[in-house]
């Protein structure tokens, strides 16, 4: 065999075998995703039974002058965990997750790290009344009970309501309108409730669907699996929007829907069971909130979602001077949130952070067969007492502004069918 036939010989067979190590590297690649996707649905046995029994949190209203509630906690990520299933579990979305820990990835934390759980929130500028949306959090405030329209001949009359008077706060991560979809500010009330809601798909819709699928449907019927309305509907005196489930749970947090507000299913489900026709709501667009604790000042900061302010640390510095708030600012503090954008309330006063004054969660389960009431509600329509709908109302103590360690467990990983937990009940509203 000649020399020139005996390298191509050689060549041939280095250029086979870099071709399997490529094909193996490609393979074991796969094998790798494959794990991670397999392991991220049993790491903590999240699946849609055990979200529709999470607790549901109800905050006491703090006094008038106080503005924040909730806290922080600690949560240690697992492995095959993501972001949108640890926050939906403790009822943030995803994004609020990342944000409050500089931007972590979404799909794979890395195991054995320690998140900050950003459950604490300065409530929106608004009265505490009814609902109240604000945009550039992405997150609802349900004021409980609350005062409703009252019906004259059938019909809402919207200056006459109910005297009621609200004693806690229930809030929930919504996803909103894209940029080209806005969702708007604006006051309305709760028109109509659905359950099952039919989508008539609106024209401009339709073309949407069609010029990007190649086909699209004008009707999807109540209660399908690729309804985007979900399973409940409130829908607002503002024509053509509503409040309502998902079929996509990782929109939440999300500007992807063409203006309507998305909620997890789990609550929804629970703000259709508690918000009767004639509620009360608005949409608010608030980046910056300043709020009190006891005699703290704090700052949360969120995305100029749609861009409606020039700069937003210049809108900061209006919202200063709008509220006189001038000797009480720390600038330098001030513009480290606002560059961080954490969506976590930050102290801003001159000085340390007091050491007093700040909440620590006490989000303990109750007993699966036990319902807990939540403290000082007062007597209302309400979920019927089932295993797996637990209402936990968070106290507040006096002590260090640590963040503390969640005390909601994740989901039992020795049950992973749901086949035990029951099936979810609503008020029907009879009398509405």
């Amino acid at each position: 065999m000649d020399q020139g036939r005996f390298d191509a010989m050689q060549l041939c067979a280095l250029s086979r075998l870099t071709h399997n190590r490529w094909l193996l590297k490609s393979l074991v690649a796969v094998l790798v995703l494959l794990a991670a996707f397999v392991s991220s649905s049993f790491a903590n046995n999240w699946n849609e039974a055990k979200f529709a029994s999470r607790p549901l949190i109800a905050y006491p209203l703090p006094p008038m002058r106080d503005e924040v509630i909730g806290s922080l906690t600690m949560y240690k990520i697992q492995p095959g965990d993501t972001l949108l299933d640890v926050g939906r579990w403790y009822g943030l979305s995803a994004k609020e997750v990342s944000d409050a820990n500089n931007h972590l990835d979404w799909w794979s934390p890395p195991a054995g790290k320690e998140v900050l759980l950003p459950a604490e929130h300065i409530l929106p500028e608004a009265p505490r009344v009814g609902i109240v949306l604000n945009i550039p959090e992405m997150r609802l405030y349900y004021y409980y009970p609350s005062p409703i329209a009252v019906r004259h001949r059938g019909k809402l009359k919207a200056v006459s309501f109910s005297r009621q008077t609200a004693s806690v706060v229930y809030t929930f991560p919504v996803g909103l309108g894209r940029f080209d979809w806005k969702t708007p500010v604006g006051i309305w009330r709760v028109v109509a409730k659905t359950k099952d809601p039919t989508w008539v798909v609106p024209d401009d819709i339709y073309q949407e669907h069609l010029e990007r699928d190649g086909e699209a449907e004008h009707v999807i019927p109540g209660g399908a699996s690729d309804n985007p309305l979900g399973h409940y509907r409130l829908s607002l005196s503002l024509p053509e929007y509503a409040l309502h489930g998902t079929d996509v749970p990782w929109g939440v947090g999300m500007n992807v829907s063409h203006g309507c507000v998305r909620l997890y299913p789990e609550d929804i489900e629970r703000l259709y069971s508690k918000a009767r026709i004639g509620t009360p709501g608005r949409f608010v667009y608030q980046p910056v909130k300043f709020g009190w604790r006891g005699a703290a000042l704090y700052v949360e900061v969120h995305d100029d979602l749609y861009a409606m302010y020039p700069g937003l640390w210049n809108h900061a510095m209006q919202e200063v001077k709008r509220l006189g708030l001038e000797n009480q600012v720390d600038p330098g503090k001030l513009e480290k949130a606002v560059e961080l954008r954490s969506g976590i309330p930050t102290y801003v006063m001159p000085g340390p952070e007091p050491g007093s004054g700040a909440e620590t969660a006490n989000l303990t389960t109750p007993p699966a067969s036990v319902a807990a009431e939540p403290a000082n509600e007062p007597s209302a329509p309400t979920l019927p007492a089932t295993p797996g709908m637990d209402t936990v109302t968070v106290t507040t103590t006096e002590g260090s502004p640590e963040p503390a360690t969640s005390t909601i467990s994740p989901p039992d990983k020795s049950d992973d069918s749901g086949a035990a937990l029951p099936a979810r009940i609503v008020n029907d509203d009879d009398n509405m």
